[in-house]
């Protein structure tokens, strides 16, 4: 298995980058992002080595959703097996990928099921030097929130840098199903802050305002897919907005049967905003609705 790719090489030595998009096959404005660096990086003014991945996971691309053909989340799937499934295979071939790099950008949104608040995230690193670049890399990229959480969530492709000692980010900027061009410029703009902060480019990085900066050291923070779930199948209706400050048990949204005669309440765990949000109606029992991330008040 290999993955399209495209190299741009430059005419100065220094570190190889690698930005990947499309580890879910229905989160676009990372792959119209990645398609334009392609255009819009000159190979004369580079330092070092890019390399571009704007769909990883083509045959969920092809099939618009989340997941591939065999169903597995490419996102659990790593570090994959050569001789596996499909994404199996994806996610060896991914990895080998990250492991050749000297820095990783992963590139999300929340699909066609959700929206996330725009925000770059980094695994609380235990190498002080990699977190220390982490942190640099995730503030420099100028997106809403800075999200520093538990390095030991494997499966993931930023598990794999972890492992390699490669610094590396994911980055999220909203979702539903859409492909908004704000989002695509918000990705080319942070991978470019990035490149200049790592040396590939000169010039000075284009931050829009400063972000929230949050770091939660606490055993699985990060896992969005655990946070609110749902307690039974049915239809969702939020109560509130993505970016909203909640206290804990205020209302974030029900959940009812397709009667409405089963209402059932999703109520805040915490005090903090909220960063992620199905808008997709259709739910499922045990799936995340919300993400809050605990916030200083």
């Amino acid at each position: 298995m290999q993955l399209q790719t495209r190299e741009i090489v430059g005419q100065q030595p220094g570190p190889h980058l690698l930005i990947t998009a499309g580890v879910h096959g229905d989160e676009f404005e990372p792959m119209a992002a990645v398609r334009r660096l392609m255009t819009e990086i000159d190979p004369q003014a580079l330092r070092g080595k890019l390399t571009l991945v704007p769909v990883v996971n083509e045959s969920a691309f092809q099939l618009g959703r989340r997941t591939g053909e065999d169903g597995k989340d490419l996102a659990r799937t790593c570090p994959g097996r050569e001789d596996g499934s499909l994404t199996e295979q994806v996610a060896f071939a991914l990895s080998q990928l990250i492991r050749s790099a000297d820095f990783y950008i992963d590139l999300h949104t929340g699909g066609t099921a959700f929206t996330v608040l725009p925000l770059s995230g980094y695994t609380l690193h235990p190498d002080p030097n990699v977190l220390s670049v982490q942190r640099r890399m995730a503030q420099v990229f100028g997106l809403d929130v800075v999200w520093g959480t538990d390095p030991n969530l494997d499966g993931r492709s930023l598990s794999v840098a972890r492992a390699a000692n490669v610094p590396a980010i994911y980055c999220e900027y909203l979702g539903g199903g859409r492909c908004e061009p704000a989002g695509i410029d918000a990705y080319v703009r942070g991978c470019r802050n990035v490149l200049i902060e790592l040396g590939l480019l000169d010039g000075l990085p284009n931050i829009p305002h400063p972000p929230l900066i949050v770091e939660d050291h606490r055993p699985g923070a990060g896992h969005m897919q655990i946070n609110h779930p749902s307690l039974c199948d049915g239809f969702f209706e939020p109560t509130v907005k993505l970016g909203q400050r909640v206290q804990t048990g205020e209302l974030l949204g029900t959940v009812c049967d397709v009667l409405g005669q089963r209402v059932e309440r999703i109520e805040s765990r915490y005090n903090g905003l909220v960063i992620v949000l199905q808008t997709f109606p259709t739910v499922s029992a045990g799936a995340s609705v919300a993400v809050v991330m605990e916030t200083p008040s």
